[in-house]
């Protein structure tokens, strides 16, 4: 990922990127997203981007194991989150989905991962403490919740899943309030590219769209020139 795209990347929105995907893909069918309605704790931010640290929590059963094995596990999990190519982004799995209860990401936790380098955190868990959140640190979750009731780490480093989304560790990820895609690893010569070009091609359409006196004659005129681009 190259300075210009990661820079372009944190300056469109999550669908805009899905689109390009498709553009840079030539074809339709592109599915590697999130399905469902997610949570964002700041939704008027920049959208996260960065290469997912993976990993998978539990919280609403206590631990069978003992505590100096999940103490040591823990402080693994935050090595893990410390490491790896920038920018970072925490991609955690709450396996108790459906039935998440545990916030493993509030005031605390965020500003630690935040400090420690990440971008953001990706989960279909729950996040709390809304407001005190740290700035530019945005959390996409599965629910809102006031607990943390016995959020323990799993596992470390392994695939997850995030509604309906595989996730390795290492992908790349794009997300913000829509919910989350990663990046196919063969779009990423091209990709650049691809966005630029979807949203030129997207203005054949907006702006006549957005005059006075727009009418239907305007729109099929406006709508021939933007098949045209497209293909």
């Amino acid at each position: 990922m190259t300075p210009s795209l990661l820079k372009l990347l944190r300056s469109v929105d999550t669908p805009t990127v899905c689109n390009a995907i498709e553009v840079a893909q030539g074809k339709r069918g592109f599915a590697q997203f999130t399905r469902g309605t997610m949570l964002c704790s700041a939704p008027d931010e920049p959208p996260m981007v960065g290469y997912a640290r993976t990993a998978k929590i539990a919280a609403l059963n206590p631990p069978t194991e003992a505590a100096d094995i999940l103490k040591t596990r823990r402080m693994a999990y935050y090595r893990h989150m410390s490491e790896g190519a920038e920018p970072t982004v925490a991609v955690v799995e709450d396996v108790d989905f459906p039935d998440c209860i545990g916030a493993f990401w509030g005031e605390i936790n965020t500003t630690v991962h935040k400090g420690l380098g990440l971008s953001g955190a990706l989960t279909n868990g729950v996040m709390r403490d809304l407001g005190d959140l740290p700035e530019g640190f945005p959390v996409v979750a599965g629910s809102i919740g006031p607990s943390h009731g016995f959020v323990h780490v799993r596992e470390i480093g392994t695939p997850v899943t995030i509604f309906g989304m595989q996730v390795k560790n290492g992908d790349l990820v794009h997300a913000d309030r829509h919910g989350a895609l990663v990046v196919p690893p063969d779009v990423l010569d091209s990709l650049e590219a691809s966005i630029l070009k979807l949203l030129e091609t997207e203005k054949l359409v907006l702006e006549p769209a957005r005059q006075d006196g727009f009418d239907f004659e305007a729109f099929e005129k406006a709508w021939a020139a933007f098949e045209a681009a497209r293909t």
